[in-house]
């Protein structure tokens, strides 16, 4: 089976390229994130984002996606990552792939940062989803608010005692 859909006819016959200069920044220091490239610009193939995480930084709290696998490459520094029942620790050129179903979460190594390349696919346009994190972050709206839009972005959350204890270390 494949990850991956068939592109629709025409919609995506061309390379996506994203100068940094060009792509929204969300967040600010010790969490922000970079918006690369979402589902519409790839056809549906993938949607990616960069993450910088300062100090120990929480990335994501445990969650599952259903419908898309999540590809965690650490660009730079040293991150926890939650996959299923296992908490990894994660360096610099590390490759750590979630499949569909499997809780998971992130985070920079207490004391560390990390920079962590993100890509899900099937691409689900997820921008949307960042930018509504970045609300509940400045307080425009409430924590509650994300649970009401799960399903939209194929964002499950859980909870992960693993996680919890490896966080609390």
């Amino acid at each position: 089976m494949s990850l991956i859909p068939p592109a629709r006819e025409g919609s995506f016959n061309r390379s996506v390229i994203v100068r940094e200069a060009e792509a929204e920044t969300l967040g600010a220091a010790p969490t922000t994130i970079r918006l690369l490239a979402d589902s519409s610009s790839t056809g549906g193939a993938l949607s990616t984002q960069r993450v910088s995480l300062l100090d120990g930084a929480n990335g994501a709290a445990p969650h599952r996606h259903s419908r898309s696998a999540e590809l965690f490459y650490l660009l730079d520094g040293t991150a926890q990552l939650l996959s299923g029942d296992q908490v990894v620790t994660a360096g610099r050129g590390d490759l750590v792939i979630v499949p569909p179903g499997l809780d998971h979460a992130f985070a920079a190594a207490p004391g560390e940062d990390a920079e962590i390349l993100i890509v899900i696919t099937p691409g689900i346009e997820r921008f949307e989803y960042f930018r509504h994190l970045e609300r509940i972050a400045y307080g425009k709206v409430p924590p509650e608010s994300l649970l009401d839009v799960q399903e939209l972005y194929d964002t499950h959350f859980s909870r992960s005692e693993p996680w919890d204890l490896a966080r609390r270390a």
